[in-house]
């Protein structure tokens, strides 16, 4: 209605101003008879109001959708006698809205291609890298160690990769199931010892008693194994130390809490730091940032429902807090 008002407001001026030059123009000409230009005024005016109210009734169908643009064609009401108007523009919405989904199925389907084809080339990659590290761990030359850490570093790329591109199928590729917490921290840690060495960081894990939780291994996997991998990349120095604890808050909620003595998180940079490809201050000093980490660390818990949380002091270290 309001669209309707605003549409009709210049005819509806230019009506008033014609009729006032009309009248001016009989006063003019010697008709000095106001009751009879009023007369005459009322009738003109209660014929374009009429006109008004036609043309509403006839496209308020139009009016309607332009309205409420975001309503789909099948809940736009019918009309039994709509104008040309109308349905020239009902025939274009919908060869545009044909348009709109043949497009967004096509891009759809290149999205899904191009998801296979990236988990089928991970999956491909990682059988040479398994072959690799079968063949350098039992050599003690320092140079294979070199290139044992090069092969970590590969397999977490590949992982955050496939990881990723399952992150919008996270449904189809999950299985929940009781856990021991511990285990699940020292496999990750485990998994990580060559670079703990590397680094020359040693971790300290402090679960005093059995703690089950409810969650996928896989994915919980990734996540603690992305927290002791940051945790250790943003470590400074020899002799540091990671602690990762798990107890039972006041409220009986199960934490797990990776700490670390690191360079820690500049503030301006803390409510940025689970946004995807954000890599901060800490991103332009560590090469090896990609953005992600967190990002994924953040998404996968969410779709799990853990929740994170994130302390950080500049110089003094990151504390991140799973809570089950």
């Amino acid at each position: 209605m309001k669209l309707f008002f605003r549409d009709q407001l210049p005819l509806s001026f230019l009506y008033i101003v014609q009729l006032l030059i009309i009248s001016f123009v009989y006063w003019l000409d010697g008709n000095q008879n106001i009751t009879t230009s009023l007369y005459a005024a009322f009738l003109s005016f209660t014929l374009f109001i009429g006109y008004l109210i036609f043309r509403y009734l006839k496209n308020r169908v139009f009016y309607y959708r332009l309205e409420r643009s975001q309503v789909s064609l099948e809940d736009f009401p019918k009309q039994e006698s709509p104008s040309p108007l109308v349905e020239s523009l009902h025939e274009l919405l919908k060869k545009q809205f044909r348009r709109f989904q043949n497009e967004l199925h096509n891009t759809g389907h290149k999205l899904e291609s191009h998801i296979q084809f990236i988990n089928q080339w991970t999956h491909q990659m990682k059988t040479p890298i398994s072959v690799i590290y079968l063949l350098i761990q039992d050599e003690e030359d320092k140079r294979f160690s070199a290139i044992g850490y090069e092969v970590d570093r590969l397999k977490k790329g590949l992982d955050m990769v496939l990881y990723s591109s399952r992150l919008d199928h996270f449904e189809h590729d999950f299985h929940v199931q009781i856990l021991d917490l511990e285990r699940i921290v020292r496999s990750a840690a485990s998994e990580q010892k060559r670079l703990f060495i590397r680094k020359k960081v040693f971790p300290h894990i402090l679960i005093k008693e059995p703690i089950k939780i409810t969650s996928d291994e896989k994915w919980l996997t990734f996540v603690v194994t992305q927290l002791i991998t940051n945790a250790v990349k943003y470590s400074m120095g020899e002799n540091k130390k990671i602690y990762i604890e798990g107890f039972y808050s006041l409220n009986n909620t199960t934490v797990l809490e990776i700490r670390d003595e690191g360079v820690g998180i500049p503030k301006s940079d803390l409510p940025r730091v689970f946004n995807p490809y954000f890599t901060g201050e800490n991103g332009r000093r560590f090469q090896e940032s990609t953005g992600m980490g967190l990002y994924l660390v953040k998404q996968i818990c969410r779709k799990l429902g853990h929740q994170v949380e994130l302390e950080s002091e500049t110089g003094k270290g990151t504390t991140v807090r799973i809570l089950f």
